[in-house]
């Protein structure tokens, strides 16, 4: 159906742009590079949490698979979270919608990991504790 004008009417409601919001791109930044500082931090953490090792020896048996898997989690957990986090946030703000408190969880995320793997790893060392 055309309009007396002879022009096709629009199929829809016309689709406004969100507006873009400099404080959540300027904090999501902000968050983002935290991230990536806390994300080495942890990596530098994991590589000294070998240290977990010391008592395995010929009286203490390790279970070392289980701590080569703790060990592995501990040191990659926060890298792909990390990296996920910045891919979300990325799209977030493309797409202008808020973005900062994706690197937020994110830093939650990564630690949890990293937890988990030290957790994992410590594990496997027979009367070990936190």
């Amino acid at each position: 159906m055309t309009s007396p004008s002879g022009a096709l009417p629009a199929l829809g409601p016309s689709r406004a742009k969100r507006p873009l919001r400099t404080w959540d791109l300027v904090l999501s930044i902000v968050l983002l590079a935290l991230d990536i500082a806390l994300a080495l931090l942890l990596m530098l953490f994991s590589a000294f949490s070998v240290m977990a090792s010391d008592p395995c020896g010929s009286s203490v048996e390790c279970n070392y698979d289980q701590m080569g898997v703790g060990l592995g989690i501990a040191f990659i957990a926060p890298i792909v979270i990390t990296v996920l986090g910045i891919a979300t946030t990325i799209v977030l703000l493309v797409l202008r919608r808020l973005a900062f408190w994706v690197p937020l969880v994110t830093m939650v995320l990564a630690v949890a990991g990293f937890a988990i793997g030290i957790a994992l790893l410590i594990g496997g060392v027979p009367g070990a504790t936190f």
